[in-house]
């Protein structure tokens, strides 16, 4: 079985009550919200990668104002193609984030369609992510050890 390791950052930014997400189609193509955010390249700090994949996903510059914490997950993913199945590892660093700059636009040709500010009591009713949950409740509870339990994703 082929063994994966992705490490990504993401920040939570929230202002005037609303949260910051960005929108990409999940594997079988329906539209979801997600934490803007996204992979590390080879020798890239994570803090340097939340900067610049925020500013690539939604157009707004941000001042990284804390470290929330880290979700890790693993799954296995039964048949990719001819590869086979898959061992996935994704570990994700989760950043407080201030926009400081930027106007809010969309990525084009990115692996986002859209991005926008939704009000903090309607992201509950939202087609999210996991991620999105873990992210707020880092963000809400600022657990010492950086770690929340939320259920995994199905």
């Amino acid at each position: 079985m082929r063994k994966n390791l992705r490490v990504a950052a993401y920040a939570v930014c929230v202002r005037d009550g609303r949260l910051l997400l960005a929108r990409s189609p999940a594997p079988d193509g329906t539209p979801e919200w997600v934490l803007p955010g996204g992979g590390m390249e080879h020798g890239e700090d994570p803090h340097d990668t939340v900067v610049r994949e925020l500013e690539e996903e939604t157009g707004y510059r941000i001042e990284v104002s804390g470290l929330l914490g880290v979700d890790s997950f693993r799954r296995t993913f039964r048949r990719e193609g001819l590869r086979g199945p898959r061992d996935h590892h994704g570990v994700r660093i989760v950043y407080e984030g201030r926009v400081v700059g930027g106007e809010l636009r969309n990525e084009v040709d990115g692996s986002t369609d859209m991005a926008a500010w939704h009000d903090l009591d309607a992201v509950s009713a939202l087609t999210r992510v996991r991620l999105v949950d873990v992210a707020l409740r880092l963000w809400r509870e600022r657990p010492v050890n950086g770690r929340v339990s939320v259920p995994p994703e199905s």
